[in-house]
């Protein structure tokens, strides 16, 4: 079903031009919530992974070239096309390989099913970057980490950009949300490894950690770290040891290096 737009006011261009993240996240009505994966690969992750699509949106010039096969795989959904400028004129941006596609958000998981066989569980604590959101999939998804758990002051990892940073793995790494004090996570039994530096850090190649049955890496705030109550409340804090006066990577940079070293 191809629409080519006239107008940037039409019917069905609403996820792409004028909802907000909150808007599509539809708290109120949960079916109906949607998000926006952009680029041909991660929209085939997306499809790969059982996600359901409402529609698309593309430049023309990927019709039959880069959206070919994902239109063949959608044929019950809309198709919206225009130029390259007319499609950034009604996203704000220019489209990263010229397609988005609005898709239903999956019903969130609950801690104890998500992480009944985990071994390995990150936990991204108040981070609100949404590219670093993106990063830390990624990384979990390559280095072996079993689920991610997100507090609530998180960025939602379903946001556009932290999708299309991710390359698609938030579809491909199970995650939920838990509480802050992170007590879903000691109840099913993680103890928490808590990445911040303080006098009594260990390092992340202490043994005690390899040796702990499942385990839970938190991670912190860009700026700040990981809040001192969050810092008390972990069965260790962990630093990674760093030569040349350094004290701290970027919270992303931090996460991959912290997987590889704890990977099961």
């Amino acid at each position: 079903m191809l629409h080519r737009i006239t107008s940037l006011a039409e019917p069905g261009l609403e996820p792409y031009a004028s909802l907000t993240e909150a808007q599509m996240r539809s708290r109120l009505d949960p079916a109906r919530a949607i998000f926006v994966a952009e680029s041909p690969k991660v929209i085939r992750v997306a499809l790969a992974c059982g996600l359901q699509p409402v529609s698309l949106l593309c430049e023309e010039r990927h019709i039959d070239g880069d959206a070919a096969d994902i239109i063949a795989a959608c044929p019950d959904i809309p198709v919206y096309t225009g130029d390259r400028d007319t499609l950034a004129a009604l996203t704000g941006y220019t489209l990263t390989r010229g397609v988005l596609c609005a898709m239903r958000r999956p019903a969130p998981d609950l801690p104890a099913s998500l992480m009944a066989d985990a071994r390995l569980v990150a936990v991204i604590d108040g981070v609100t970057d949404t590219t670093n959101i993106g990063a830390i999939f990624r990384s979990a998804a390559a280095l072996g980490v079993d689920a991610v758990a997100l507090t609530p002051t998180s960025c939602d990892p379903l946001n556009r950009r932290s999708v299309r940073v991710s390359m698609g793995t938030v579809f491909q790494v199970p995650w939920c949300y838990v509480d802050a004090g992170l007590d879903d996570l000691r109840r099913l039994g993680f103890k928490i490894a808590a990445m911040a530096l303080s006098d009594d850090s260990i390092p992340l190649d202490d043994p005690a950690l390899a040796a702990e049955p499942r385990l839970a890496v938190t991670l912190g705030t860009e700026g700040d770290g990981l809040s001192d109550r969050a810092i008390a409340a972990a069965d260790y804090v962990v630093r990674i040891p760093m030569r040349h006066g350094v004290d701290s990577l970027n919270v992303a940079a931090a996460s991959a290096v912290a997987f590889w070293q704890l990977r099961r």
